[in-house]
Formats: structure tokens, sequence, C-alpha cells
């Protein structure tokens, strides 16, 4: 059982198969419901994993050593902050205001805790709670270190284009590219997904890049359980709790 997971708007999104049977796509509002529907497949998820007390230049060190072979794709992987600024607040957020003033603290602890002094991205304040997530789960089931996997989507086109980035952007000013959409599907295709497939629309609560990218999870989890996918950095670093570090692909 493989799965590929991508975080969407409604939870997370799967695209999954079983014993080589054709892939399937489901979205599931908590990682724990697609844990419990997928109790033993191998999972890639694009979403960090391992989580550093204290954030220096580039990130935790998988960030800048997969960067440089994404050409101008590299924007797409962004520095993690510290796990304090990680768990500044974790409130579920009913005003705007509150979200933003979250961001404030979060970024606060992200100075104090980074060298040189960085606060947090939007970007990135914005999968904070699914970072969280993950997290509780990989620190209190450490059997789950065995078969949930961080990867990264462009990092994962890359591998599968021979070494070779997209050439074309996924999003432009954070509107879905058609061309790129385009490119990245027929990569996927010389994989072995059926273009029907890829261009149904995605389940509800989930957009068509979420879906994409799922997929493109599920081929790097096929190269995780076959044994042929390489960790970066090789070997993997681990956090304090001694979870794993590193983007699979």
């Amino acid at each position: 059982m493989l799965a590929g997971v991508d975080g969407c708007k409604a939870g997370w999104i799967a695209v999954h198969n079983t014993d080589g049977a054709a892939p399937s796509v489901s979205v599931f509002p908590r990682f724990q419901a697609l844990l419990d529907a997928l109790p033993i497949a191998t999972i890639a998820v694009d979403m960090p994993i391992g989580l550093p007390d204290y954030s220096s230049r580039g990130g935790r060190g998988p960030e800048a050593l997969v960067r440089p072979l994404l050409g101008s794709r590299q924007s797409s992987v962004f520095a993690i902050p510290s796990r304090a600024a990680l768990y500044a607040d974790t409130s579920d957020f009913t005003t705007v205001e509150a979200w933003y003033a979250a961001h404030r603290r979060a970024s606060e602890v992200a100075m104090a805790t980074s060298d040189p002094p960085r606060g947090v991205s939007i970007q990135a304040f914005g999968i904070f709670a699914k970072i969280r997530e993950i997290d509780a789960l990989l620190i209190a089931r450490p059997d789950l270190r065995g078969r949930i996997f961080e990867s990264h989507p462009e990092v994962a086109f890359c591998r599968l284009n021979g070494g070779a980035a997209m050439t074309l952007p996924k999003k432009i000013k954070g509107i879905v590219n058609p061309a790129g959409m385009e490119e990245r599907k027929a990569l996927l295709c010389r994989h072995g997904y059926e273009k029907s497939f890829l261009d149904q629309l995605p389940p509800k609560g989930a957009a068509s890049d979420d879906f994409l990218d799922a997929a493109a999870m599920m081929l790097i989890a096929r190269r995780i359980a076959s044994g042929e996918a390489r960790p970066s950095p090789d070997p993997p670093l681990t956090d304090r709790f001694g979870i794993p570090v590193a983007i699979w692909a």
C-alpha cells in the first residue's frame, strides 16, 4: 500500500493504491483519519518533518541541499523556523485579527531562536497546524517514523525528470498555471499515471495543484518502498525527539 499526501483546505489529500491497483484519491480531515484508512501504507507527504530547536541560515539542512537542484523553482522550498516558534500559539483562530496576532507572536519567537534572526513568512505560518499534527503523531508513535517520510513536490518532479527541474511554474501570483500543470502531468504519465486520472476534478476541499502534488508524492512513496529513493541529507539528520530530518525523492 502506497500513499502520496499533501495538505489541502479540507485537511489532507491522498493519492493511494494497493498491490499495484489503479490509484484512488481521497480527502481526510485529519492525518490520523488518513492513517486509520491506510493502516499499512508507506507514505510520502509534502510537509516538513523533524523540527529544529534553533534555526540557522538556509533552514534545517535538507532545504539547503535541495534548493540548488531546482533552479528557478527553488523558492518553493522555504525554511522552517524553530520548534518553539511552531508551538508559540496553537489556538483555533476564529478571526483574521487573532490569526495575524498569532503570526506576530510566532515571528517574535522565531527571531529569538534563529541566527541570523528571521521571522516567519505568512506562507510558512499557514501550514504550522499541519506540521504540528504530524509532529505530534511521530513523537507519540515512534513506529510511524519508518513509514511516514517527508518529500517535496518540486524535488520529486526534478528526480522523476532525471534530475532536471520543471521549466514552468505551477502557479503564477497564486493562480494555477495551466501550462505548468500540463508539464507535470506529462511527466507523471511517463511514470505510469493515466491522463484521465490526472485530469479529473479534485475532491471537494482540495485544489488541482494539491491533487497533482499528492500524485507525485505517491511515486516517491513507491521509490521509498522499493529502496530507490534517497534522502537529502544522506543519512538523515534527527531532531531532539529522534525524528528523522530529510527530504526524500
